[in-house]
């Protein structure tokens, strides 16, 4: 099974007050195509920030990350947007569905900045939809649908552009024990039978017993 990611000796620390905080030291992880991870450690260890950091969303201190053979941590702003809108699906643990528009409508958000027509949008928005079993709420707002429902629309948001990667950060954490067990049921069955490789930050160790691997952060370490 080939690598697809691939961190390298990164460092990464932050500037506040003239003070730097360390946040990861020299960290080196590998993780396989299809491979379902868990990262687990205390709040403050970095958990969060290598996640961001693999997704392009913040860049290294020092050191390397390579997506599929993309140094993502050398590329540029503009190019780091559009690699992301291509490679990354993103879910949070709060479900940043806009109110005003439909399942259908959040869902079909990212598709706006590619060129698909009309028809092929709705097309992929639908098959996301029923992959995540909301196919009857479409036309539902996040008001009329319970929270389990809102973050299963936002799964489907995040797997609609067919990423290379899901990126879970704490994604049952605001969800009721019966919810958490269904989003996660859902997240194993896109590694399992679509594919996907997760990336899943979390403190349940129910959720991660859904891995295949567990990896513990700590002070901005692997251990």
């Amino acid at each position: 099974m080939s690598e697809i990611i691939k961190v390298e000796n990164v460092t990464k620390s932050y500037i506040r007050d003239n003070f730097e905080i360390p946040v990861l030291n020299n960290l080196t992880l590998n993780v396989d195509e299809g491979e379902f991870i868990a990262l687990m450690g205390p709040s403050g260890s970095g958990k969060t920030t290598l996640l961001n950091l693999i997704a392009g969303i913040d860049k290294p201190s020092k050191g390397k990350i390579f997506v599929n053979d993309t140094e993502v941590s050398n590329l540029s702003e503009s190019a780091l947007a559009k690699w992301r809108a291509n490679n990354i699906g993103f879910v949070f643990q709060f479900y940043n569905l806009i109110p005003v528009l439909t399942a259908f409508e959040n869902v079909e958000l990212p598709l706006l900045l590619t060129h698909l027509s009309k028809s092929e949008r709705k097309k992929h928005v639908d098959i996301a939809l029923n992959v995540v079993g909301l196919g009857d709420r479409i036309d539902h707002y996040p008001k009329q649908l319970s929270g389990g429902q809102e973050q299963r629309v936002a799964i489907a948001r995040a797997i609609v552009t067919d990423p290379l990667l899901l990126i879970a950060d704490e994604p049952t954490g605001d969800l009721d024990k019966i919810s958490a067990e269904e989003i996660l049921v859902l997240l194993d069955r896109l590694n399992s039978e679509f594919k996907k490789t997760v990336l899943m930050v979390t403190h349940d160790p129910r959720a991660a017993e859904k891995a295949h691997l567990i990896r513990n952060l700590d002070k901005g370490e692997l251990v």
